[in-house]
């Protein structure tokens, strides 16, 4: 019998919407897509995440909650989720991280970390 391995990968993919956005009321609307990889040897269904997102300004904000885009996904070993989600940010620039609660075909509940990633309009990075 082989020991279950949890291994969990996640890339993101950002976009600034500028035709949504508002920089003169502070309002800069971001899309990020995230690809969910099941690179492990057992099956894990998403429970829950933890977005921590802080701008230029230092405003952090924590939003928590069921799922992702009203889905809780099952993924098999070998296979990938993916979805695309938004958010406003008071700043031109700022970032993105937190994790997402699991559980695998064990019945053993663990977190996937997602790595930190950048949100910024694209005039802000050279």
């Amino acid at each position: 019998m082989t020991k279950e391995k949890n291994n969990i990968s996640i890339t993101i993919d950002t976009t600034y919407l500028q035709q949504e956005s508002d920089p003169k009321n502070n309002k800069f609307y971001f899309l990020y897509t995230v690809s969910i990889m099941n690179n492990g040897s057992i099956g894990a269904k998403l429970l829950s995440r933890h977005w921590i997102i802080e701008d230029s300004n230092g405003k952090v904000q924590h939003v928590k909650g069921d799922g992702v885009v009203g889905d809780q996904p099952y993924i098999t070993p070998g296979d990938e989720y993916q979805y695309t989600s938004g958010t406003i940010l008071e700043t031109s620039f700022g970032t993105m991280k937190g994790s997402y609660q699991m559980i695998n075909d064990s019945e053993n509940y663990f977190d996937a970390k997602i790595p930190e990633f950048i949100l910024s309009t694209p005039r802000v990075i050279h």
